[in-house]
């Protein structure tokens, strides 16, 4: 089992993946920005209050973590770039012993099919641009961590990413968004969460991007 902590546990994808690692039996702690209102969580789940982009905190958190994942989110670009250098400091101040980092993407820094990012692309709402480019930097900032931090982003499809019920069907790609036989990219939070499990468990995209799709 991987000790795992889990921040901006209360959103709506931090909360399923707490949900799926602890129903696998995997210790968790779930890191929510406040907790001014009840975070509800599985039973053995243990809640915390805390901030992703304080150092201090997450330092404390990483001593006792196998893996970290950051499923933050929000329209101040810096919070995601903030989030991965947090990380990244705790687990390379632990050396071997800290942690992974998994870090949940956004689906507008897929490629596609000229290998342009899809928040460049014709018709990206002006509204996501800046969750957009936020997700864009962190991406840039893990695609250049030393060997001694590890590190793994999982992408959601770039539009059709929401709440929808387990279905158990996968498929993952690397920098493009999986299709479907509608010619869309589409997963559910439920799905993905399970997906982020799997690679926790499994581990097949060290230090890389990789995507998922139904």
């Amino acid at each position: 089992m991987s000790r795992i902590v889990v921040f901006d546990a209360a959103g709506k994808a931090g909360f399923r993946v707490v949900a799926e690692a602890a129903s696998r039996g995997h210790p968790v702690t779930a890191v929510a920005r406040n907790l001014d209102a009840p975070v509800t969580q599985p039973d053995r789940v243990h809640v915390v209050a805390g901030d992703v982009t304080d150092r201090g905190t997450v330092a404390v958190l990483a001593k006792d973590a196998d893996v970290l994942v950051l499923t933050v989110g929000g329209p101040d670009a810096a919070l995601y770039t903030d989030a991965v250098a947090a990380a990244a400091a705790a687990a390379r101040a632990l050396g071997p012993a800290g942690p992974r980092i998994i870090h949940m993407g956004g689906g507008a820094d897929l490629l596609d099919e000229q290998g342009e990012h899809i928040f460049n692309g014709p018709g990206f709402p002006e509204e996501f641009k800046p969750y957009a480019s936020g997700q864009i930097r962190a991406l840039d900032s893990c695609l250049t961590l030393d060997d001694g931090v590890t590190w793994t982003r999982l992408s959601p499809p770039p539009v059709h990413f929401a709440p929808g019920g387990r279905t158990g069907r996968h498929r993952t790609g690397l920098d493009h968004p999986v299709i479907g036989d509608d010619g869309q990219a589409r997963i559910s939070y439920e799905d993905y969460a399970a997906d982020l499990v799997n690679e926790i468990e499994t581990p097949h995209h060290l230090n890389r991007r990789f995507t998922v799709g139904n």
